[in-house]
């Protein structure tokens, strides 16, 4: 008979465990045990060294390190990490018929892996169109990631040698890429349908792509509500009051396995649409900042919306550091109470909401509480350790405000995922990050110019 593998066991000790767990416990000095890709026990050092010490493989002591759990970025286009920098500082049409469209319609699989590959070891410091690709690259990194294809079936300005799909393909090829690649890389993957946004997709991919999604008990995600001119739009071909939620919500599309991303421009009948389905949203300070808007944020909490943050793509960003977002996130929501009410609130979005928005509302927003999002008994080890002894931390006297308003992306240790070390000690240990990088840089040249994308210079480059 063949013998079962035997779990290996990893006992962390002294460390500053933030939980983010119903709760909210914080233990001074805490200990964790790690068995195979689960959390096995949690409390004081003391009785976690007592009770396991012997059995364990792998014994670290953190010496007042913060124990958290993993980050969840909640919406990010991997494949568009070789793009960073190809679209700054141009409107929104330049932006996307003159820069996104094109290198997306000449990408190969393998630059979208390799973008992939990029993108995730920045994700992995900071705690597209070809899935396969995509998986590829998050099964070897070691990470967790709900993969989508972005999906469209009509609209203007589009590539001449970029064809629009037919709505059977559209919808086909999901399901094709879900038997494929949903819970493989030992559960980490999922898969979901994508909307690339409503001026894009007919009723028909619509409607479709909410049936086979609830068939298939997966999720949806899509870019709701950007800018005024989409709900325009709507307004003007689809005959209804206000915009996109308007009618997501007349169609019924509007329901809680439904992650809507950006979410600006919506008033408030439509936050209780979002609010009575279940609908979360993806908030996305920095790339809102840059060419979106100020999204309803403290009103849609306010609503009991679950609300989490997305870095969104290099394009439109240019980092993909979810630490940053928590830092923008809460002074950008601070300054708009401010700007639209007339008198300021430091209140508003306070430290330990904005934690949750990357920890537990980043588990529900994909669908997957039950197993990460807090450090709790039975639940994935997914896990990120910060080193607060740094210039930019020191001193700690509040550690949950440090976490938001002081840490930084170089204070992230280490992460573990599914009880795996993907970065130790600030070292990826899944990847050769040089060799990711010379590859990125040769296949973004590559595509660039294949693209026939021109980037006029800035100053006078001798």
């Amino acid at each position: 008979m063949e013998k079962t593998k035997k779990c290996s066991i990893v006992l962390l000790y002294n460390a500053v465990i933030v939980t983010v767990d119903s709760d909210d416990r914080v233990f001074r000095n805490g200990g964790l045990i790690v068995e195979g890709d689960k959390i096995k026990a949690i409390g004081q050092s003391s009785q976690i060294l007592n009770e396991f010490s012997d059995s364990a493989d792998e014994i670290l002591d953190l010496q007042g390190r913060i124990l958290l759990p993993g980050f969840i970025n909640t919406h990010v286009h991997t494949s568009q990490q070789l793009a960073r920098g190809i679209a700054d500082d141009v409107d929104l049409v330049t932006w996307l018929h003159g820069r996104i469209w094109p290198y997306e319609s000449n990408m190969t699989e393998e630059d979208s892996y390799i973008s992939t590959l990029l993108c995730g070891i920045e994700l992995i410091h900071s705690g597209g169109q070809h899935v396969s690709g995509m998986a590829r690259a998050v099964e070897l990194l070691g990470i967790r990631a709900c993969l989508t294809q972005s999906t469209m079936d009509s609209g203007q300005g589009l590539p001449a040698n970029w064809s629009i799909h037919t709505t059977d393909y559209c919808i086909q090829s999901q399901k094709n890429l879900y038997n494929k690649h949903h819970g493989t890389a030992d559960g980490r993957i999922k898969v979901w349908f994508g909307l690339r946004q409503i001026m894009n997709a007919t009723d028909r991919l619509l409607l479709e792509t909410r049936d086979a999604a609830r068939e298939l008990k997966t999720g949806i995600h899509m870019h709701v509500a950007e800018i005024p001119y989409e709900n325009q739009l709507v307004m003007d071909t689809r005959d209804v009051a206000h915009g996109t939620v308007t009618y997501l919500e007349k169609i019924g599309l509007l329901q809680r396995n439904l992650l809507a991303a950006h979410s600006v421009w919506v008033n408030d009948a439509e936050i209780g649409f979002l609010s009575r389905a279940g609908v979360k949203v993806s908030h996305c300070p920095a790339a809102a900042m840059r060419m979106l808007g100020f999204a309803p944020v403290k009103e849609m909490l306010d609503a009991g919306i679950c609300v989490s943050l997305g870095t969104d793509g290099a394009p439109s960003n240019n980092r993909m550091s979810i630490v940053d977002e928590m830092y923008l996130a809460s002074l950008i929501n601070k300054g708009r109470e401010a700007h639209t009410k007339g008198t300021t609130n430091p209140t508003a979005l306070p430290a330990e909401m904005v934690l949750k928005l990357v920890t537990i509302n980043g588990a529900k927003s994909v669908l997957q509480d039950n197993e990460i999002g807090s450090l709790e008994v039975g639940k994935k080890a997914d896990m990120v350790i910060i080193n607060p002894f740094s210039w930019s931390m020191v001193p700690v006297h509040d550690h949950i405000s440090s976490l938001v308003y002081c840490m930084r992306t170089e204070n992230i240790d280490s992460v573990m995922c599914n009880g795996r070390w993907v970065m130790k000690n600030q070292k990826i240990m899944t990847v050769n990050e040089g060799e990711v990088i010379l590859l990125a840089q040769r296949a973004s040249s590559e595509l660039v110019k294949r693209a026939g994308i021109t980037l006029t210079n800035r100053m006078n480059v001798l």
